[in-house]
């Protein structure tokens, strides 16, 4: 049976957004390393979201939302582990409006700090989903908030859709089109508006997303045909911890090739080549696409490859940690 879910956003919203962030965020670098390239057999470009503003491609998504706020909102909220929620205290100051995240309790410090450091107020919960629903309802309930959700949000799937409309046109100035696009998927908003993107833009170009395999419930949705809900992620790219949204999936699965998964020793290693050879200090959730070129190399092999870093905000000492314990 199919269900209709409403508020789907098309690749038409993507490039409003576009318009709409005109000089408001960063048109991210795209690089590449000669030394990663020879040794993958593939040419492989990085889009450095983790230099976008707040650090990660969130910002995207949340000031392309603040941005078609109802008149007279005062105030908005959401729920997020860091980054989103760092975008929108961020995108909510400004636009001189107030700002509260709900945040889990173990989310890494440095996002915790970013947070509060844009002028958010933080609320804290337990770590999973159902107490940060639970916990943005009540405070919706007391103030009259405007959610703008993490991910599940057809203004948010638009926003980030911009990475791939950057992607098309700094390649095309480079004089080539990838082969393939490969973006980190937690809930689904990166990918699915890259993959909207994608298909308008450049249809030929394969988009493939990637997550750990401590947290696959979008590649287990995404093959069988069923969103999976029931995930206990163990994972060390935080930024991935969230199950694939209602909206994302339904994009992804139209729009989307494949979803791969990687190892946390693959994401550690990945990490720490991005680190070491392209000195591009990005968080454990960014590495996750580098990570699926090394382990699923016979897919990307003498293939133009863009892969998305998607943020840089960690808890450096925590990360560094685990990588000098490989």
């Amino acid at each position: 049976m199919n269900i209709q879910i409403p508020d789907l956003p098309t690749a038409a919203d993507v490039f409003a957004a576009a318009e709409r962030l005109h000089g408001r965020i960063h048109r991210t670098p795209l690089m590449t390393s000669s030394g990663l390239n020879e040794w993958l057999g593939a040419e492989i470009y990085f889009k450095c979201e983790h230099l976008q503003k707040v650090g990660a491609f969130k910002a995207r998504g949340a000031a392309n939302a603040v941005l078609q706020l109802p008149p007279g909102t005062d105030m908005v909220a959401t729920h997020s582990s860091g980054n989103h929620g760092a975008a929108l205290a961020w995108a909510a100051a400004e636009r001189g409006l107030r700002c509260t995240v709900v945040m889990p309790d173990n989310a890494p410090l440095a996002k915790k700090t970013a947070v509060a450091a844009y002028g958010a107020e933080i609320r804290y919960c337990a770590p999973t989903l159902a107490a940060r629903e639970a916990t943005l309802a009540e405070l919706v309930d007391q103030t009259g908030a405007h959610v703008v959700p993490p991910f599940d949000d057809a203004r948010i799937i638009a926003g980030q859709g911009t990475v791939a409309q950057e992607i098309v046109g700094q390649c095309r100035e480079r004089g080539f089109s990838p082969d393939l696009v490969v973006a980190p998927v937690g809930g689904g908003g990166l990918l699915a508006g890259i993959g909207l993107a994608m298909c308008a833009l450049a249809p030929e170009v394969t988009v493939l997303g990637a997550e750990p395999a401590g947290a696959d419930d979008a590649q287990r949705s995404f093959r069988s045909g069923v969103r999976v809900t029931d995930q206990v992620p163990d994972t060390i790219a935080d930024g991935l911890r969230t199950t694939l949204g209602l909206r994302n999936f339904a994009v992804i699965r139209e729009r989307v090739s494949d979803i791969v998964t990687v190892s946390e020793e693959g994401i550690l290693l990945a990490l720490q080549l991005l680190w070491g050879r392209t000195k591009q200090m990005v968080e454990p959730s960014a590495a996750v696409g580098l990570a699926a070129v090394m382990e699923h190399g016979s897919r990307f092999r003498n293939k133009r490859v863009v892969v998305v870093l998607s943020g840089g905000n960690m808890d450096f000492a925590v990360v560094a940690g685990l990588l000098a314990e490989r």
